[in-house]
């Protein structure tokens, strides 16, 4: 395929032309009804299917699966390629849109820089969108997602499973009817990172293996030679390709908090951390959110509330409520609101919900159900909720529980929080402008520093240690980090 640097008039122009003469058509042309009747199957093409992706097109199957799409064909083959031998298979998620239009559907589960531009691309089809955890890379890119999937009417859904579960609705329904009074102030943790971090890039390449495509596994992203220790699964921990551990567990342990306190864009943001560099985030850190009042429901207020995020070992004080040897959260994280009249505390993916100290729940009246419920979140609900909704008339569409116009402000003020840790060295209080996405206070001469050399050595007995720093102009760092510009060759979203 032609990868040289397309304009997005002439792409539009051109993919308008080709879908013009196709003589295959999705169903929902087809069928000439806007909608597929319940009756009918998908035909969902998976994109990244080598890791998270094969779990996700499992809980598919009910569905036709008509296409897989990894840049690694060894590590896809291991489970998914068996799975479905009748699919046809690719590597360039460009070439599967260009040359198959029996698609209706995509789920998407590649590392997280190449979440959004398959996205919009698939969306501008009328394909209907899947894409895992973190949303996007950026929040730019969180933006045109929810942007794209209105334009074009198509149902959405990401991959954070607990939003569609009980434990979310339970702490939902208690926070709206005052259960615990008004909530001022949220602690959320995670036991990740569970990979390296904290690391420089390697300075030897390695070979490619024969099954894999590494110019296409870089994308829009800046190139870097090949080594085992970004793909797989290792890309979580460097900052081109993944989020880090706020990336891979926020928008899972945040969801409640963002949809119980009916959260949008905080106004300031601050962190700090353990050292990182321009190649990989830290191996823990601390970010502070803090966002404005909000319109107060029937039962209870919605007061400023600040919003805190630990992760690598780091951890939240222990509520006063807790017995000694009494669990926090669970084994992966969990969060603790902190109201007027009471405590909640919930683990990972908002599960276990229950009042503190847990004594009260022997007693304690649950009240009115609000949330429509979706049976079997964790085990396949999560994904058939989203297969029901592209089956409905748009106009008439009960939306999937973590569409994008809920996921994408989630997202956004998830990897919201790496810019504050990127950009920590300014020592300030960083203020956010949500609504034009940029901070408010640094100026076109601020700088930050980042570590760019950190050797430790024994000479003579005595530790030697050489640590030198980047300087870098923080305005066009920021700009840069909340909008990507993408490699030569991959259109610029």
């Amino acid at each position: 395929m032609n990868k040289k640097n397309i304009s997005r008039r002439k792409f539009i122009a051109t993919t308008a032309t080709s879908l013009a003469g196709a003589t295959i058509l999705p169903s929902t042309v087809v069928a000439g009804l806007g909608h597929k009747p319940p009756s009918d199957k998908l035909n969902i093409a998976g994109i990244g299917v080598g890791g998270k992706g094969y779990t996700n097109l499992r809980n598919m199957e009910t569905e036709n699966i008509v296409a897989l799409c990894d840049v690694d064909w060894d590590y896809a083959g291991k489970n998914s390629f068996k799975r479905w031998p009748l699919a046809k298979k690719y590597k360039d998620y460009r070439e599967m849109f260009d040359q198959q239009k029996d698609i209706d559907a995509v789920m998407i589960a590649t590392p997280d820089h190449s979440h959004a531009l398959p996205a919009v691309l698939a969306m501008r089809q009328g394909m209907h969108a899947f894409v895992q955890k973190p949303l996007t890379h950026s929040v730019y890119e969180s933006r045109i997602l929810q942007e794209t999937a209105n334009r074009y009417g198509v149902a959405t859904q990401m991959g954070n499973q607990g939003n569609s579960a009980e434990g979310i609705r339970l702490i939902c329904e208690w926070i709206w009817a005052g259960t615990i009074g008004e909530i001022t102030h949220v602690d959320t943790w995670t036991n990740r990172p569970i990979w390296p971090q904290g690391l420089t890039r390697p300075k030897k390449s390695k070979r490619v293996p024969k099954t894999l495509d590494w110019d296409l596994f870089i994308g829009t992203a800046k190139w870097c030679d090949y080594n085992p220790i970004y793909h797989p699964w290792n890309w979580r921990g460097w900052w081109e390709f993944g989020t880090g551990a706020l990336g891979d567990m926020g928008n899972h342990i945040i969801d409640p908090v963002f949809k119980a306190l009916k959260l949008k864009y905080p106004t300031s943001v601050q962190a700090s951390s353990t050292p990182f560099n321009n190649d990989s985030p830290p191996n823990a850190e601390f970010v502070k959110y803090e966002f404005p009042r909000r319109d107060n429901l029937p039962k209870v207020g919605m007061p400023p509330v600040s919003v805190h995020w630990y992760d690598g070992g780091f951890m939240p004080p222990r509520p006063d409520e807790l017995n000694d040897g009494e669990q926090m959260g669970d084994n992966g994280g969990g969060c603790v609101f902190y109201g007027t009249k009471g405590k909640i505390m919930c683990g990972t993916y908002g599960q276990n919900p229950t009042l503190l100290p847990t004594a009260k729940m022997e007693t304690f009246k649950q009240p009115q159900k609000l949330i429509r419920r979706i049976s079997n979140a964790m085990e396949g609900g999560h994904e058939q909720d989203w297969i029901r909704a592209c089956k409905e008339n748009k106009e008439a569409r009960v939306e999937a529980s973590s569409n994008f116009n809920y996921a994408a402000p989630l997202n956004e003020m998830v990897v919201m929080g790496n810019l504050a840790v990127r950009l920590q060295s300014l020592q300030r209080k960083l203020l956010w402008d949500g609504a034009n996405m940029r901070f408010t206070n640094i100026g076109y001469n601020d700088t930050i520093r980042v570590l760019s050399q950190n050797d430790f050595k024994i000479i003579d007995g005595d530790p030697k240690f050489s640590k030198k720093y980047e300087t870098m102009n923080a305005l066009e760092m920021a700009e840069e980090w909340i909008r990507h510009n993408y490699r030569s060759g991959w259109e610029q979203i």
